[in-house]
């Protein structure tokens, strides 16, 4: 899975606090927290390789004396981790998610400082192994079988330079990139890892790949026109059953999914017969069933497209209208949101008045 981490479990301990001064009612001071900052380019790699150990410990609170009857609060921990983080305890219960930059989540609470109330005893901080799980934020996510052209796509549209062949599996850690346009505006893409059959049931790794596609807020399918086949001892699919079968791991694993905007490449245009196989790829879509099929390999829900683009990525054929395709559906989404939004604001207007 190549240097790319997306996962890391961390043992975290409140500072303990500080002992109370029973002569003189004194208070110890409480001991720190254990926090989680979402900062941007960090990696959950720079944390494991600058903290091995993977034990974070806030500081203890001070004791009461003479001089400070209130122990002062021991010094809090702060580890700085990416967006798009989900805390979740050691059974797999989430307790928390970072997603903007700057936002914050108490891992471990520090301990009370002696006091009256605990007979001048300090208590010991919260101590527990929390797993982070990162899953990528961007706002399109390529989704496709091995081979299909989904890293050469990424390379033409963007500045990302991924490692491109002519196997499958070429692809073994999720890259992104984004696309630049006239304007100054940007779109963050993430080509991830080519799915198989099977990947909604971990096959392959396919929950290490299909977790990215959650915090995607865009979907662009890539497929060869000429269908796929993995290797000799697997079936061959058309690119028609390749849709089908995509959109049912996409809905095995997780139905909304499914909800999310979605886009369909049609690549390897410059291939000889791929002008037949587009139109009968097109006729299939249009009336899917009228085609015979394999039971286990029809989705119970389709996936709608708000486009379908013929593209090529060896000639540039149609890369430019994908790309004027993206922004235009994303801007759309965003149209849409914010009236959803205003909506929503207006609504609680009325009924506050």
């Amino acid at each position: 899975y190549g240097n790319f981490i997306d996962d890391l479990r961390l043992y975290v301990r409140g500072g303990t606090g500080g002992m109370g001064y029973p002569r003189l009612g004194g208070e110890g001071g409480r001991g720190g927290d254990v926090w989680f900052v979402a900062q941007e380019k960090t990696t959950l790699k720079s944390i494991r390789d600058r903290y091995p150990q993977k034990r974070f410990v806030a500081g203890t609170g001070a004791n009461s004396s003479v001089k400070a009857l209130k122990g002062e609060k021991g010094k809090d921990c702060e580890v700085h981790v990416p967006l798009g983080i989900s805390v979740l305890c050691d059974d797999g219960k989430q307790i928390g998610e970072l997603n903007a930059a700057g936002e914050r989540f108490l891992a471990a609470r520090g301990g009370l400082g002696g006091s009256l109330a605990t007979n001048f005893v300090p208590c010991k901080g919260q101590r527990r192994i929390v797993r982070l799980d990162l899953k990528l934020i961007a706002d399109v996510g390529l989704v496709g079988f091995p081979n299909a052209g989904k890293s050469s796509l990424l390379s033409k549209i963007s500045h990302a330079k991924p490692v491109i062949a002519n196997y499958a599996f070429t692809t073994i850690q999720p890259e992104l990139g984004k696309i630049m346009y006239a304007d100054y505006k940007q779109i963050s893409v993430a080509d991830l890892p080519g799915l198989i059959e099977g990947a909604h049931a971990n096959k392959g790794m396919g929950h290490k790949f299909l977790k990215h596609v959650e915090r995607t807020k865009q979907l662009l399918l890539v497929v060869d026109i000429s269908g796929f086949q993995l290797s000799v001892k697997t079936q061959y699919r058309t690119a028609f059953e390749t849709i089908l079968l995509l959109t049912k791991e996409l809905e095995l694993y997780k139905e909304e999914l499914l909800t999310k905007p979605a886009l369909l490449a049609i690549n390897k245009m410059d291939l000889p017969c791929a002008k037949d196989n587009l139109n009968e790829l097109m006729r299939q879509l249009q009336n899917p069933q009228d085609y015979l099929l394999q039971e286990e390999i029809i989705p119970a829900n389709t996936l709608e497209f708000k486009d379908i683009i013929p593209i090529s990525t060896h000639t540039g054929e149609g890369i430019e209208e994908l790309k004027a395709r993206i922004r235009k559906s994303i801007d759309e989404e965003a149209e849409k949101e914010n009236e959803e939004y205003r909506e929503t604001k207006l609504l609680l207007l009325r009924t506050s008045e």
